[in-house]
Formats: C-alpha cells, structure tokens, sequence
C-alpha cells in the first residue's frame, strides 16, 4: 500500500527506505543525492510540494531543485526570496543539496536579474551613436545662432506704452460735439498706472459693427502715445485686460494634467514650460538678430524634443527610439516644405510679415518664416504620434514575448494606421481654424475654388497643411519600424 508523503522538511528515517529497496530519487547515474546509503547517518530532504503553476526544472542533476514560475515575459528564480524548509515555514522555494553532493551546473540555472543579452545592447550602442551627434549638433546651433542680444539697430523704437484702466461710466454720446448723432459711447475710465495713475479720463469710442461692447467695470488696456498726459487725445482704449481669466484657465489645465499623469504630469508641464523658455530665449530673438529662420526653427524644434521627451518620459531605449523618429521625420518635413515652397512660388510676404518687415526696417527672410512656421506647428503633433507608437511597440512586445520584428511593426501599424487617420483630420482642421476668417473672405468673394486655393495666402495653408500631414504620415512606418528592430532585441525587463 503506498505511503503518502510526510510534509517537507520532517527528514525521513532510515527504516523508510530498506536496503535494497528501489529509491525513485535516485540518480540515473547510479547516486541518490542525500541518500543515507551515501551519507551514513544523514538524512536525506523530500522533494518539496510546488504550487500551482510552479514546474520543477533541472532535477534530473541531483544537485539541486529550482522552481520556476513563467511571468509574463519572463522567469524569476524562486530561489532569489527562498527559506530554509522546515516545519510551518510555508515556503519551499529550494531544496538544498546535501553536503556530500558534489558542486556543478545545474540545468534550467538563470537569474533573473541579468544584464540584457549582448544584441540588446548593440542595438542601444547603435541608437546612441545615432543620437549623440545629432544632440552635439543641436548644441554647436545653438551656440552659433544664439542671438546678439537687443532688436536691430534698424528697427523703430516703439511709441505706445499699455497703460491699464478701469471703466467707471459708460453712457452714449455724439462722435462729434453737437452733432447729435449719437453714434459713440463716452467711456470715463480710471487709470491703475502709467504717468498718472489714479487720473479719469474721458474716451469717445465710435459703435460700429466690428466695435467691442463695453461696460462698467471693464477692464481695458489704454495706448499711450507719450504725448501731454494731461491730454485725453494721448491715449486710446484698445484692449481688455484679460490675465485674470487666462491664468485660471491655465490652473485648471495644470490641476488637470496633475490628476491625470501625477508626477509624470508634473514632469509635461515642466517640459512645456522649458519649450516656451526655448521659443522666447531662443528662437523669436534669433529671427530677430537676422539668422535664417529655417535654420533657427530647426535647431530650437531638436533642442525642444530633446528636453521635452526625455524629461516627460524619462531616459530609455523607448524614448530614444521616439526622438529618433521624430528626428528623421523634422528632417522630411524641412525638405519637402523647401521643395514645394519654392516650386509654388511662395514668398511669405503676408501682412503681419509685411508689418514685421516695416517695423525692423531691414529684410527678413519671409519664405524662411513659413518654413519655420511649419516645422515648429508639425512638431507638437510629431510628438504624439511617435511616443504612441513606440509605446505601442513595447507593449505589444511586453504583452506577447514571441513576436519578432516583423510581427511587431504589422500589430503595431494596426494602431498606427487609426492614430494617423485622426492626427491628420486634427492637423487639417487647427490649420483650418486659424484660417477661418480668411476662407470666409474668400467664399465671399464669389471666385472659383481653384482661383481661391492657388493665392499666396490659401496656398501657403494648404502647402503647411500638406507637407505637415505627409510627414505626420511617414513618421508612423518610421517610428514603428525603429521600435519593433529595438523592442525585438531588448530584454524584457519591469519599468
């Protein structure tokens, strides 16, 4: 009749195992490992009772028995954590081999905690020898483009200070003394500074179709011309005041970023913080001291990436490989807006340009401005769409260890595919909503749509529209093709 088995660590006596009697723990080679045959008086340890899921690995050696549990993507060693197996321990990860059991390898032996294999890291060394010297050279731009320091010498001084004011009266009253029309509003507004603060003044603002509504209580932005400030023909109201509104707007947006994301919200709006640093240091008084645009706008977009996704996400092989994509896809993006700039005949030469152009008093490159433009608007909508493919990438590769390279790239361009659909819908509709005045004037106009779309302005949107979303488009294989080549060959480990 069989015996059931005593538990783990209550050592079995002599008498449970008669001379001559078949041992099943012994060896194929003719040894039982702590067998008391071997070893005199020693007893010999049971095989401990695995749970569920667990396998026994390498016990056919007789040197030493390890479970193993199969993780998602990976095996732990159980003999990392093990005790000593003895009564109420509850865990028996390891049996020991006994003392008279001769050292050697044990099979199924690995640790879990082992560097990642040789191809894991060629494959990082290979991205790290394409990324440094782009970071190098955005470095060396921005030394040689750093600007002077101060407007052009050129440029008209400005002549109209802001002076804030409050609105005290609001009433009608007639554009022109005895008149009687009665077709402006007499606004008496108290000023908080400027050359005499605490002053009223009266202001006569004619009501027109395009005029703002005012009332008691408005806070307004008055235009002195530096003229007597005892002279309300010195000022003109031209403006609300609106920082109040903006910066709670603002604070919602960041209480909400910091619910959502927590400390990797709080890691987004530092790096949005150091990208309008980038933009007011950098890049606008760059254009201003007269280097070229394009290549200002480019230097600053690598610099921003750099800080942005690294700070946001955190230094890895992940997010290398999404700055990587986003790196090849700026550089489509620059060439095919040079390309198609030039062959459409574009100047650049709007109205703010031409007012720009007026007030610096020298020449500035406009076609460069339209290409800075679409490199730095394309870039925020790069980001997302790499870091989520990349993401994509490792979790696809996290979630299913099996998949190669190519079954990588075909899952994740699955996702890519419905992402980029989206982005490029959201591309084409901002770009329309910045231009929306201008359409309407144009559908007024009663010209045809090809005479409309082949202007200077409505084809300048439509080339910064295009070239933005074939870039946006092409940075999908790209970026997806980068991660599955790096994924494939990164050992999975926990983040």
């Amino acid at each position: 009749m069989p015996v059931s088995p005593e538990p783990s660590g209550i050592p079995r006596g002599p008498e449970q195992h008669p001379p001559g009697a078949h041992d099943p723990r012994r060896h194929r080679h003719g040894r039982s490992a702590g067998h008391p045959d071997d070893h005199g008086d020693e007893a010999a340890a049971e095989a401990p009772t695995l749970p569920t899921g667990w396998s026994p690995v390498g016990a056919d050696t007789g040197d030493q028995l390890v479970a193993t549990r199969t993780t998602t993507g990976r095996r732990r060693r159980a003999d990392r954590d093990a005790e000593p197996a003895g009564p109420g321990t509850g865990r028996h990860a390891v049996v020991a081999p006994s003392s008279a059991a001769p050292p050697g390898p044990v099979a199924g032996h690995g640790h879990g905690h082992s560097t990642a294999p040789p191809a894991g890291r060629r494959v990082r060394l290979l991205i790290a020898a394409l990324l440094v010297p782009c970071a190098l050279a955005t470095l060396v731009g921005v030394v040689l483009l750093w600007p002077s320091g101060g407007p052009p010498s050129t440029a008209q001084p400005v002549s109209q200070q802001p002076v804030r004011a409050e609105v005290t009266t609001a009433s009608a009253a007639d554009c022109s003394q005895g008149s009687g029309d009665g077709g402006c509003v007499a606004l008496v507004v108290r000023m908080a500074d400027g050359p005499m603060p605490g002053r009223d003044l009266v202001q006569v603002v004619p009501v027109e179709p395009g005029s703002p509504t005012f009332a008691v209580g408005d806070q307004v932005v008055l235009s002195w011309s530096g003229a007597d400030p005892n002279d309300p023909g010195s000022y003109q109201v031209v403006d609300f005041q609106r920082g109040a509104p903006l910066g709670w707007l603002a604070a919602v947006f960041a209480g909400a970023v910091l619910v959502l994301g927590r400390w990797r919200g709080l890691a987004a709006l530092a790096a949005l913080a150091l990208s309008f640093v980038v933009l007011l240091m950098f890049v606008l008084p760059a254009i201003l001291d007269g280097h070229n645009p394009l290549a200002v706008a480019v230097v600053g977009s690598c610099l921003i990436m750099f800080v942005v996704l690294y700070l946001t996400h955190g230094p890895s092989a992940r997010t290398s490989t999404a700055v990587l994509g986003t790196l090849l896809s700026l550089a489509l993006i620059g060439a095919l807006g040079a390309a198609f700039s030039a062959a459409a005949r574009l100047t650049g030469l709007d109205d703010q340009t031409s007012n720009l152009i007026a007030t610096l008093g020298t020449g500035v490159d406009a076609r460069g401005l339209l290409l800075a433009g679409v490199v730095i608007g394309a870039l925020g909508v790069l980001d997302d769409v790499t870091v989520t493919q990349t993401s994509a990438v490792w979790e696809l590769r996290r979630a299913n260890p099996g998949l190669g390279a190519p079954g990588l790239f075909a899952a994740a361009m699955r996702i890519g595919r419905d992402h980029v659909s989206s982005a490029v819908n959201t591309l084409v509709l901002a770009y329309a909503g910045a231009s929306l005045p201008l359409l309407l004037l144009f559908t007024l106009s009663g010209r045809g749509l090809s005479d409309v779309v082949t202007t200077q302005d409505v084809a300048t949107e439509v080339v910064r529209t295009l070239v933005g979303s074939i870039g946006l488009v092409a940075s999908v294989p790209i970026t997806t093709a980068l991660a599955a080549l790096v994924a494939s060959r990164e050992a999975l480990v926990d983040e």
